[in-house]
C-alpha cells in the first residue's frame, strides 16, 4: 500500500506521468557546458534554503538528471518514490505530499539552444550551437576512487562517459603525475586510453588501481 497521499487539494489536479519533452530555452549569452553545470550547481546548492524540504529537492535533482539522460522510467520512479505530484507532467512545477510547491527553472532540465563547447571556434558557434545542445553529453558525475601505487587514495570527478585518457589528464593536473607515468588497471586488466568507464563495468563505489612509474622516460646507461 502506497504511503503517498493525494494532493488534489494542494496542486489543483492529479499527478500526470512525466513527459519526454524537455523545455527549450536560450541563454542571454552563448553558454559552455561548464558554465551550465556551474549555474545548475548554484541553484541546487541554494534551493533547499527556499520553501520546501531538502529530501524533495534532492529527489527532484536526481529525477532531472535521469530525465536529461533519457531515462524517463528512472525519473518517474524517483518522483513516485518521493510522493511528488507533477500536475502537468513536467518537473518545472511539482508538489510534495504536504502541498509545498517546487519550481525548477528550464536550465536545470535541459541545455540552452545556444550551448557551445570550449573547443568550438567562434565562426562555427552559431551554426552548430543547436546541434551541440541536442547532442550534449549526459554527465552524471560522481567521485571516482583511484588508488595510487604510492599508497595514496585520490578522488576524481568523473562520469561513465569519460575516457581513461581524460581521467589521466585530470589526475596529472590534480596530483602532478605526468600522464606518461600512469598505468590504469581495473580487475587486473590494463585500461587503454580510449577505454571509457562505461565499458569497464566499473561501479561508482569501486576502486581503480594506478601504477605510477618513477621515471619511464629515462633509460639507464
Amino acid at each position: 500500500m502506497s504511503a503517498c497521499f493525494t494532493l488534489e487539494t494542494h496542486s489543483g489536479g492529479r499527478s500526470e506521468p512525466l513527459k519526454k519533452e524537455r523545455p527549450k530555452w536560450k541563454s542571454e549569452y552563448p553558454m559552455t557546458e561548464g558554465q551550465l553545470r556551474s549555474k545548475r550547481d548554484e541553484f541546487w546548492d541554494t534551493a533547499p534554503a527556499f520553501d520546501g524540504r531538502k529530501e524533495i529537492w534532492d529527489a527532484l535533482r536526481a529525477a532531472a538528471l535521469a530525465a536529461e539522460c533519457n531515462d524517463l522510467e528512472l525519473a518517474q520512479a524517483i518522483v513516485d518514490g518521493a510522493c511528488i505530484t507533477v500536475p502537468h507532467g513536467s518537473l518545472t512545477e511539482s508538489y510534495d505530499e504536504l502541498g509545498n510547491r517546487y519550481q525548477l527553472p528550464a536550465y536545470t532540465l535541459a541545455p540552452p539552444v545556444n550551448l557551445i563547447t570550449e573547443t568550438s571556434s567562434p565562426s562555427k558557434t552559431s551554426d552548430s550551437a543547436h546541434k551541440q545542445a541536442q547532442a550534449a553529453p549526459c554527465r552524471q558525475e560522481f567521485q571516482l576512487r583511484v588508488r595510487l601505487s604510492t599508497g595514496n587514495d585520490v578522488r576524481l570527478t568523473a562520469s561513465m562517459a569519460d575516457s581513461i585518457a581524460e581521467l589521466k589528464k585530470q589526475l596529472e593536473e590534480q596530483e602532478e603525475i605526468d600522464v606518461i607515468r600512469q598505468r590504469w588497471f581495473f580487475s587486473g586488466k590494463l585500461l587503454t586510453d580510449k577505454t571509457r568507464l562505461q565499458d569497464t563495468k566499473i561501479q561508482k563505489d569501486f576502486v581503480v588501481q594506478v601504477i605510477v612509474n618513477v621515471n619511464p622516460s629515462v633509460i639507464p646507461n
